[in-house]
């Protein structure tokens, strides 16, 4: 069963996080951990038995992916091995004493089952942050997708508790067919999560087509987009706004296809207020028409506007715009390399930022940008 559910989980990715991709799996393996009784009859199998047939399952997934070219995420089946072990370490104590079927074994059951999905999302998450650089990971919807993830997790949770009962009473194939019902679970998570994916795509086109039409120049919308997520990390600011700050990064120039003449190297931060606002106005009327959150849209609609006006999700990416547009601008044509060209104009762009922090830039965003972009990357400065 749990390799049937594997396997079934398609070739989607469900963008980095730590929701379950195949809770029909994880439900049946969680569910053969806390089997105690088998048609009446004690339970043969213990932990290492349990721990045994989840590894052989997800082998038996895992090989044939690596040899055909496919993602295997090996971490994944890392994972549910151990949240079996612990389950089924959970469930141990139960199978020298007789506690029937009553409320007691399945609260017991439906406590075990969630410390191991608890054990299983902290692993996740730890893995998740390890890998990923400050600014670099897209953002993913977090709202939605941890509702989905809750409501997931859940439904694994009850389902693997229910299976230790219905096996007591039913046999061995009362395990299948507990878990049948979380294909259904399965087909909506994949199907949100390819809507989510669908939205990304076009969030990303639109961001391009500011760069084809020559009005920015390539990579300017991911790299703001990258650097306004870091500097809302450095805020503290909590995962939907930070999944706002990434969209509007990419989506903040949309209102310069409104030009007859693109600006040059399409820094707006030299044209009159006046300017900078109508362009900024197109371009969230453009942004409302994605299906982004409103949110999305106030960001790029009032970026043009003074600090003080501003949310702070529009504050951030105002000040990290101009900062890379000043970067750009001051390092094009200085005869060294790139990186050697943006480490020398880093600190005058931040003091041009510093000049401005009166009227046009908050000054505790240009303080939280100086620190983001004066850490090191992958061992060398930014």
């Amino acid at each position: 069963g749990g390799a049937v559910g594997e396997a079934y989980e398609g070739p989607y990715e469900p963008g980095g996080r730590a929701c379950e991709p195949a809770p029909v799996a994880a439900a049946g393996a969680l569910g053969y951990a806390v089997v105690l009784r088998v048609g009446g009859e004690p339970a043969t199998h213990g932990v290492l038995q349990a721990v045994a047939v989840v590894a052989a399952a997800s082998l038996m997934v895992l090989v044939p992916r690596a040899v055909s070219g496919r993602p295997v995420g090996p971490d994944r089946a890392a994972r549910r091995v151990l949240i079996v072990a612990l389950a089924a370490l959970c469930c141990q104590p139960l199978r020298s004493v007789s506690v029937g079927d009553g409320p007691f074994l399945v609260a017991y059951l439906l406590l075990a089952c969630a410390s191991a999905a608890l054990a299983d999302a902290a692993l996740a998450s730890a893995l998740t942050r390890a890998r990923e650089e400050p600014g670099e990971k897209p953002g993913e919807e977090p709202r939605a997708a941890t509702a989905m993830e809750v409501a997931v997790r859940v439904a694994v949770c009850v389902t693997a508790a229910a299976t230790g009962p219905a096996v007591a009473v039913a046999g061995a194939w009362a395990l299948p067919v507990v878990c049948a019902p979380l294909l259904l679970v399965q087909l909506s998570f994949r199907r949100c999560a390819g809507i989510r994916a669908a939205r990304r795509q076009t969030v990303a086109s639109l961001a391009r087509t500011t760069e084809i039409a020559g009005h920015t120049p390539a990579g300017h919308a991911r790299q703001v987009a990258r650097l306004s997520r870091a500097v809302g990390r450095e805020l503290r600011l909590p995962g939907p706004s930070l999944s706002v700050l990434e969209y509007a990064g990419l989506m903040h120039d949309l209102g310069q296809l409104s030009l007859v003449d693109p600006v040059p190297a399409g820094a707006t931060e030299p044209l009159p207020e006046a300017e900078r606002r109508r362009i900024a106005r197109l371009g969230g009327a453009v942004v409302r028409r994605t299906g982004v959150p409103e949110e999305v849209a106030e960001v790029v609609e009032r970026q043009a506007d003074p600090y003080r006006e501003q949310p702070l999700p529009a504050r951030i990416v105002r000040a990290v715009n101009a900062y890379v547009e000043l970067v750009g601008g001051s390092s094009a044509g200085s005869g060294g390399s790139p990186q050697e060209d943006r480490a020398a104009a880093a600190p005058r762009a931040l003091a041009r930022l510093r000049r401005s922090t009166s009227r046009d830039f908050d000054p505790a965003v240009v303080e939280a940008l100086a620190r983001v972009v004066s850490r090191p990357v992958r061992g060398r400065p930014r």
